[in-house]
Order: C-alpha cells, then sequence, then structure tokens
C-alpha cells in the first residue's frame, strides 16, 4: 500500500530545497578585496568550501585541480609580491602621487581577506582530456566554492590578473601544472554593500525549438 502521507511530506521539504538553491545562486556576487573586513573563518567552514569544489563535475574523474591556502603573514607577502609586480606599471600609467596611492594600495589590499587560494589547473598525464574540458571543471569547482562562500554569508571572487597568475607560479608548480589565480574570500559588510548588477532578461539569451 502506497504511503501518501510520507510523500506528502517529502514535497515541501524538496520545494524549501530548490528554492534554497535558488536563492544562494541569484545571490552570490564578486565581492572585491578592498571591501572586506579583517576577521577569521572557522577552518571547518574553509574545509568544506574547498570540499566542495572538489565536487565539481570532472571528465573521466580526472579532479584536475590543486589549491593552496595563503593567510597571515602570506597575505603580506601576496601584498608585497602585487605592488612591486606592477610599480613600473603603474609609474608610466599615472602620475607619481597616483602612482604612489597605488603601490600602497596594492601593498594593503589582501590584508583583510580571511584567505586567498591559489587555483592550479594539473593536467593529468594517463588520460588526454582537451585542456578546456579541465578549465571549465575547475571553472565548475570555482563557482562550487563561490556558492558556499553566499551560503556561509562570506564574499569572495576569482582574480585573473596576470600578477595573480604569476603569483601562483613562485609556489613551485610542476611541468603538469598551469597557475589560474587566486581566489579571495573574506567577511563584508551586508548591510552597505550595494550591488546593482542585473542580468540579460532570458528571451535575449535562449532559444526555444519545439
Amino acid at each position: 500500500m502506497r504511503n501518501n502521507k510520507s510523500q506528502s511530506t517529502l514535497c515541501p521539504s524538496n520545494e524549501k530545497e530548490q528554492n534554497t538553491i535558488t536563492t544562494i545562486i541569484r545571490k552570490r556576487r564578486s565581492i572585491f578585496a578592498d571591501a572586506f573586513i579583517k576577521k577569521e573563518i572557522p577552518k571547518n567552514t574553509l574545509e568544506e568550501i574547498l570540499t566542495n569544489a572538489t565536487w565539481a563535475p570532472t571528465h573521466k574523474m580526472t579532479e584536475p585541480w590543486r589549491f593552496i591556502v595563503f593567510k597571515e603573514k602570506y597575505l603580506k607577502k601576496l601584498g608585497y609580491y602585487m605592488s612591486e609586480y606592477y610599480k613600473d606599471y603603474y609609474a608610466e600609467k599615472l602620475s607619481k602621487d597616483e602612482a604612489v596611492k597605488k603601490h600602497h594600495f596594492l601593498l594593503e589590499y589582501p590584508l583583510n581577506a580571511a584567505c586567498v587560494i591559489g587555483l592550479i589547473l594539473v593536467r593529468n598525464s594517463k588520460i588526454n582530456l582537451p585542456e578546456w574540458e579541465e578549465i571549465a571543471a575547475i571553472s565548475s569547482a570555482v563557482q562550487n566554492m563561490a556558492l558556499t562562500c553566499t551560503a556561509h554569508n562570506l564574499g569572495s571572487y576569482w582574480s585573473t590578473s596576470q600578477g595573480d597568475i604569476d603569483y601562483v607560479k613562485t609556489m613551485g608548480l610542476k611541468d603538469n601544472e598551469k597557475s589560474l589565480g587566486l581566489f579571495y574570500i573574506g567577511h563584508f559588510d551586508h548591510v552597505n554593500h550595494i550591488s546593482k548588477k542585473k542580468r540579460t532578461a532570458l528571451y535575449k539569451k535562449v532559444t526555444w525549438l519545439t
């Protein structure tokens, strides 16, 4: 005999779960490090973020990712690296005073992050997949990280500037590894942070064939 009562109790739970997923996806925003508030995040939360990254879809289960977590003194090292990396670039582009301000900005930029995660593509030597598929897998992993951060009311964003990419390279990558930049995580002021970004209407992006 079919248990109608138990089935009916499942429906509200499933609907609630779907609504939660939709809310988290649409609530996610790129929050930059200069908007972060200095505050640590629990280790188990960080481990959850990283574990969820590894549950991204991966063709032939190559799991083509490796992560380096930078915290505390390594955030200072990152700031110093960036300020020196772009020193000559901004000296040519900006006035002397503006270049000095930019130098100090880059020096302090990572300091309020709870952590910064180096993203590394690891190519499988035994399974020859197109690189774009492996990068797509890591992109999915990063999206999982971003959504988990949103679920925990944390700000995050993926930075792919050349300086960020080159910084990860200084960590001693293997021949089958490639830097894909840095993922910043931190707390931010939810009350005063306003995002005006919108998405294009669905009818402009989708063709229905029926």
